[in-house]
């Protein structure tokens, strides 16, 4: 056997020497390891008396992080903001607010001197009238030069006169309102604070500056005439100007001849003209450009030939080829009665008709 330092089965294989001292510290022999007690440590004996061997990871956190509410946070304050500022068009103003304006309104009719003159051929009325050098339609209602304004650009500035064109043109020129009854083709275009008075005119129309339906529109009466072809002729103007940072207007002077036969006549009936003078004030704010509507503020028409003594504030009866003005004037005014308007009526100068043989 070996000494009592040395394995039993002699010196390790490559151990130098056998047993250095350097090694012979570290070297159990078979008896110490028998002899040694083996204790194995509980969970709680390793929890508390030595150190984990695995570092323990921080527990999750449960909901956002502190940048997901920073965001969320961030969201909810761009959305609120976009949401205030539709609410509040950067356009809007106090004057924007405020009630729209009713419409003004003149209707004055032209009373001929003597007899209608008229010809089987409109064309050759419209050759022999001052309005021989008229346009044809739409085309009688030209734009103008566009100049951008202290506070409107010049795409509102022409928006602001396309919008006034359409009117006047659905108005003073479509068939199916000049003969057919229609009124939505011209409503449609209206602001909507001025529809009530639009509708009452045309509801329980009155000669009282406020509620004419021929204030809005061009209207025969369909049971008396009708158009002599559809040729009619145009001439006027339109004129756009900046009243303060959130209003344009728009004003409009145009002539307008039509050309009319009775009613159910024949083709080759004798046909007489028919002349509507409007002045149009339109008002626009930067909202009726952006919704394609317009206010009129002030609406003053001059027609005839038509007899005084015969109410114009539902529609235009014309008088027709060969026929004279009625006996009377118009309607009497009240100078008491501080809501109305006074009645008023001209005479149709000769200069304004055909010269016809």
């Amino acid at each position: 056997m070996g000494g009592p330092g040395e394995p039993p089965e002699g010196t390790p294989e490559g151990v130098p020497g056998g047993a250095e001292d350097e090694y012979r510290s570290v070297v159990f022999d078979e008896s110490f390891v028998r002899a040694a007690r083996l204790q194995e440590y509980s969970a709680l004996e390793r929890m508390t008396d030595h150190t984990p061997a695995v570092r323990r990871r921080p527990p999750l956190r449960r909901g956002l992080s502190r940048q997901a509410l920073l965001l969320v946070l961030l969201i909810v304050v761009a959305f609120g903001t976009a949401v205030y500022m539709g609410v509040r068009h950067p356009y809007q103003s106090a004057q924007a607010q405020r009630p729209v304006e009713p419409l003004r309104m003149t209707v004055v009719p032209l009373a001929p001197q003597g007899e209608v003159p008229g010809a089987a051929d409109p064309a050759y009325l419209y050759a022999h009238s001052p309005a021989a050098q008229f346009s044809v339609g739409a085309e009688g209602v030209p734009l103008p030069t566009v100049r951008r304004t202290a506070h409107f650009s010049d795409s509102q500035v022409v928006a602001a006169l396309t919008i006034a064109k359409e009117y006047i043109v659905a108005s003073s020129l479509y068939p199916e309102v000049l003969t057919g009854g229609r009124t939505d083709p011209v409503r449609a275009l209206l602001d909507g604070g001025q529809l009530d008075q639009f509708d009452q005119s045309f509801d329980r129309p009155a000669a009282d500056g406020r509620h004419a339906a021929t204030g809005w529109l061009v209207r025969f009466d369909p049971a008396r005439v009708e158009l002599a072809g559809r040729e009619i002729r145009v001439q006027g103007s339109l004129q756009a100007a900046e009243t303060d940072s959130s209003t344009l207007e728009v004003g409009a002077d145009h002539t307008f001849v039509y050309a009319l036969k009775p009613a159910g006549s024949e083709p080759h009936a004798p046909s007489s003209l028919f002349t509507v003078r409007r002045e149009l004030q339109f008002r626009f704010t930067p909202d009726d450009l952006r919704l394609h509507q317009v206010r009129i503020v002030v609406s003053y028409t001059q027609a005839g030939p038509l007899s005084c003594a015969v109410d114009s504030a539902r529609q235009f009866e014309p008088l027709l080829a060969g026929q004279t003005a009625k006996a009377g004037g118009p309607p009497g005014t009240d100078p008491y009665a501080t809501d109305t308007a006074p009645a008023v009526c001209g005479s149709l100068a000769h200069s304004a008709e055909p010269k016809v043989g």
